[in-house]
């Protein structure tokens, strides 16, 4: 599943870990989010966020 980031914040929703802290279960996906969801940090609106890739870092050689 794809992480989310809020675009105003920062936040990074993570399906795997839900919203605690809104009544939001592991396992929710963001489009499964209600169309009034917003970031629980910012109150950004849902559709403020973008999807999120973690950053990948490779050694330097030499």
């Amino acid at each position: 599943m794809a992480m989310y980031q809020c675009s105003i914040c920062g936040h990074i929703y993570d399906p795997k870990k839900g919203e605690p802290s809104e009544t939001i279960p592991a396992g929710t996906a963001f489009e499964d989010l209600p169309n009034t969801w917003r970031c629980p940090v910012c109150l950004a609106e849902k559709d403020k966020f973008v999807t999120y890739e973690i950053p990948t870092f490779s050694r330097l050689s030499k």
